[in-house]
């Protein structure tokens, strides 16, 4: 068979359109670059597999567990076309690139092409860090195969977290809630939120006492704070645990007594200067961005989310404007230093640089295979003002960001002095009272003249000295003393993370990969776990439920160190230390005394869901996570203040926005003697006899009936139905009644609705009657208030009240005008983001039925539930509508048929 004839052209694949778009600059002619749009293929549900493998081995994870833990993947379905398009693409190429990103879900993607294309030519693994022309030819130099070892790390994590999920989900839906789930890395940080919790829950404040004054000299006047009691030093926040018990030795603890009579007793006193000491002050750089590092100071400086902060940095990477962005080095190429060094030189005068360049080195415990640091891209740096309007608001404020910490890494240290005065006088009493002033004089900025990191909230004392210059004076000295005033303070509980602390304590840890942080976050997120309040992380209560049952059955599989540990047995597989296979094995089966994941599972025993979902609050009162969200529960009978009934096992809601900290047994004690009661009998319907209760349920009060079951008697005498042989069926289970409901109107509460009431609401929806074609106008109450409905024609009308008033002659008028469908659209919209890239219409956030949605008028998405309005940038939006269109319109069963058409074919 003769061989192909030769065509010239090269395939290039690359994971995303816009990368492709931006390499294809620097490849010059003959090059094809097309974009796999991520992975092409993955483990599919177990539901999805072939009948004949259902009850194999595979069956259960679509991962063969009984062979070496081999997956079986499959084409995404949404990926089949692209697939398509590839091979096409690759029968006319001579030579194959695979250009995917470095890392190991880069070298995944880069093999599964491999796989799936099975290309007949010469095929090349192409990585580059920064998408620049030098960047590309230095690749073109280094071409290599695809790295076994990175490409079975990467397989065995997906595994491994489809062996986690799959075998630890259930038992949460069977004891906590359907629709949880767990996962490796993402049990483990709602974790460490939910401990942080339970800490401010435990957390004793303490109160301590000191005093300020404001002293003055010839030179000038500054302020100082008591430092001593006649010699011991006075305790500060930092000398009581959490306890608030005071766990350091020899020191004064002042109360507010005897602080204000100290005050009292100076008033008058002769201060002088006991002691003035200097020292030389240095403060040095901070690394350049790893992705974590990265992360936390968007956080801080910017307010961006985790997740935000990741999708700008991918825009800006593919687009040739800074590094890869997923990256554990904090080191810099000799072209980054020497850039970087060049053009603080330029910018900042040849003193602000340092005569050797700064080398970083790594300082993660789990820093896996060497990616240069996050910084602007090429052997020379455009400045922000240079890329300014080439780049949207938020992707040059994280550009500006990145750049200014990279060329600030390069600059020379801070230096300066700080002084510390310490001065006393002894009070009309006799005690000796030791006063403490520091101050910090830079005198050269160095680095900080370009940047200056951030830091997060953090406990104790937070008076910063930083910048105050002090007064020249010398010891004996005499100073005037003013405003000497007695200062009461109490110690504060752990700070809840934010998304930049808690990315900064998993790092420290070693849990989960800086890549991958942002995903986790926002799915502890999505999943109902954690919610924001401000930037903090509050845990839910349902989460509370989840890591308790994780932690007295699956300890293991939530401990930092364990999990820490699998971190570095995934590096090992990198590395290819270990084999992805027989860890796997491990890891599932176990070995001698180490039980594995399945034996655990296996021999759990009995889990009592009822205490699980249970935290006691007082003796009596008792916090449990219901199906419908978490309620308080009193064990002790109550007498109901408004009926003077004795109430067995009283309940109460917990408002949503309260958080677990907050529920004190105070609160609880408030929220059980204001809580309305949970149901009220109205009385019987005259008509059919059924008892009518008020009741408040989780989307508000309500109205209903209760339907008696049917009695044995009646069960009896239902009609016996026969098989054709004329054998007696067994009796069927008789369908339950639906009982009538009705919503209750803002205007009526459980306590005040009568029964008249509540039959008018169970009536609903109210026939006014049939216009003149015969269609029938009803009117009823709906999720967003009143209205009337003909056919498939809804019209709004005015007040709840109106429901019972309206007649058929009103509704007949407000039928003959126009209908109104701009008046909601003539509402403003929630915020503006100019034209989306791809249809070139205006991108709006609007209120919707079921919550705020992103529209560019042809495809809308719903706003995130963990992304507040406030958070949400155009840079998302955008993202968030291609992530929609992508998908496709979702598809919709219907009991017509569509005529056939010639060239259809049916999909299967």
């Amino acid at each position: 068979m003769p061989s192909k004839a030769k065509t010239g052209k090269k395939l290039v694949i690359v994971e995303s359109p816009a990368k492709s778009k931006t390499i294809a600059k620097y490849l010059g002619e003959g090059f094809i670059v097309e974009a796999s749009i991520g992975h092409i293929r993955d483990l599919p549900q177990p539901s999805e597999l072939p009948a004949e493998l259902k009850k194999t081995s595979v069956g259960k994870f679509a991962v063969d567990i009984d062979h070496d833990f081999k997956p079986y993947y499959v084409v995404s379905p949404d990926k089949k076309k692209k697939v398509t398009e590839l091979k096409a693409a690759l029968k006319d190429a001579d030579e194959l690139y695979l250009a995917t990103d470095g890392d190991r879900e880069g070298e995944a993607i880069a093999w599964h092409l491999l796989e799936v294309l099975k290309p007949k030519v010469p095929v090349y693994r192409m990585t580059f860090g920064e998408i620049t022309k030098e960047a590309i030819q230095r690749a073109m130099g280094n071409l290599r195969d695809v790295d076994q070892d990175l490409v079975d790390a990467q397989e065995t994590r997906r595994v491994l977290d489809r062996l986690y999920g799959y075998e630890i989900s259930p038992v949460l839906w069977r004891k906590v809630a359907r629709g949880l789930s767990a996962g490796r890395v993402q049990s483990v940080v709602t974790r460490m939120v939910v401990d942080r919790e339970r800490e401010r829950m435990a957390f004793k404040a303490a109160s301590y006492w000191d005093l300020t004054g404001q002293f003055g000299a010839d030179s000038g006047s500054f302020k100082a704070k008591l430092a001593a009691v006649d010699g011991a030093k006075v305790a500060t926040g930092r000398d009581f645990n959490d306890n608030g018990e005071l766990t350091s030795r020899n020191v004064a603890h002042l109360n507010e007594e005897l602080a204000t009579s100290l005050a009292a007793g100076l008033q008058s006193a002769d201060f002088r200067v006991r002691s003035v000491d200097t020292k030389p002050y240095t403060r040095r750089p901070a690394a350049p961005f790893t992705t974590s590092t990265l992360q936390q100071e968007a956080g801080r400086k910017l307010r961006f989310s985790s997740k935000s902060t990741m999708q700008v940095a991918q825009r800006l990477y593919e687009n040739g404007y800074i590094t890869y962005m997923r990256t554990d080095s904090s080191a810099l190429s000799d072209e980054a230093i020497t850039a970087a060094r060049r053009q603080a030189s330029e910018l900042y005068g040849p003193e602000y640089v340092p005569q050797s360049p700064r080398v970083y080195s790594n300082k993660a415990a789990n820093a896996q295979e060497a990616h240069e640091a996050i910084r602007p891209a090429g052997d020379s740096f455009r400045t922000p003002a240079q890329v300014a309007k080439q780049l949207s608001g938020d992707e040059f404020r994280l550009y500006e960001l990145i750049w200014k910490r990279t060329v600030a890494s390069q600059m020379g240290d801070a230096k300066g002095s700080t002084a510390t005065i310490r001065l006393g006088a002894v009070s009309s009493d006799g005690r000796d009272a030791e006063f403490s002033a520091s101050g910090t004089v830079i005198t050269f900025p160095g680095f900080l003249a370009a940047y200056e990191e951030g830091k997060d909230e953090t406990r104790g004392d937070d008076d910063s000295d930083e910048a105050r210059r002090l007064p020249n004076v010398a010891k004996d000295d005499s100073l005037t003393a003013a405003d000497i005033q007695a200062v009461g303070h109490e110690t504060s509980p752990p700070p809840r993370y934010t998304e930049a602390s808690l990315t900064a304590e998993l790092e420290k840890k070693g849990i989960g990969r800086p890549s991958t942080y942002a995903s986790t976050i926002s799915t502890i997120q999505d999943r109902g776990y954690v919610r924001k309040q401000g930037s903090a992380l509050v845990p839910s209560w349902i989460a509370f439920s989840v890591i308790r049952l994780l932690e007295q059955h699956f300890s293991d599989y939530v401990d930092y160190e364990f999990t820490a540990d699998m971190e570095g047995d995934l590096d090992k597989i990198a590395n290819g230390q270990e084999a992805g296979a027989s860890w796997l094995r491990h890891f599932y089966f176990g070995e001698d005394s180490d039980p594995g994941l399945l034996s655990i599972v296996n021999n759990l025993g009995e889990i009592d869901a009822r205490e699980i979902n249970s935290i006691p609050i007082t003796d009596e009162i008792t916090l449990r996570v219901g199906k419908f969200g978490p309620y308080l529960e009193s064990s002790a009978a109550v007498v109901d203040p408004k009926t003077g009934e004795i109430v067995e096992s009283a309940r109460a809601n917990v408002p949503e926005d309260l958080a677990p900290d907050e529920l004190t047994a105070a609160k609880a004690i408030e929220l059980m003697e204001t809580a309305a009661p949970e149901e009220r009998v109205l009385g019987a319907d005259p008509h059919t006899g059924h008892t009518v209760v008020a009741k408040n349920g989780r989307y508000g009060a309500y109205v209903t009936e209760i339907i008696p079951e049917m009695t044995d008697e009646e069960l009896a005498n239902q009609p016996v139905e026969y098989y054709k042989n004329g054998k007696p069926k067994p009796p069927k289970k008789p369908i339950k009644a639906k009982p009538r409901t009705g919503s209750l109107f803002k205007s009526m509460t459980v306590e005040s609705v009568t029964l008249d009431e509540a039959l008018q609401l169970m009536s609903l929806p109210r026939a006014l009657g049939e216009d003149a074609e015969g269609n029938l106008i009803t009117v009823q109450n709906g999720r967003f208030g009143p209205y009337l409905k003909k056919g498939t024609d809804s019209r709004s009308i005015g007040s709840e009240e109106e429901i019972f008033t309206i007649t058929l002659e009103q509704a007949l008028e407000i039928y003959s005008q126009p209908k109104q469908r701009g008046a909601r659209a003539a509402v403003p919209p929630l915020a503006e983001f100019g034209p989306d890239p791809v249809s070139e219409k205006n991108i709006v956030v609007k209120e919707g039925r079921f919550g705020p949605y992103i529209t560019d008028g042809i495809t809308n998405i719903t706003v995130p539930r963990a992304t507040s309005l406030e958070e949400l940038t155009r840079e998302q939006a955008v993202e968030l509508l291609a992530e929609k269109r992508a998908k496709g319109p979702v598809k919709r069963t219907t009991t017509r048929k569509a005529p056939a058409k010639k060239k259809a074919t049916a999909k299967k």
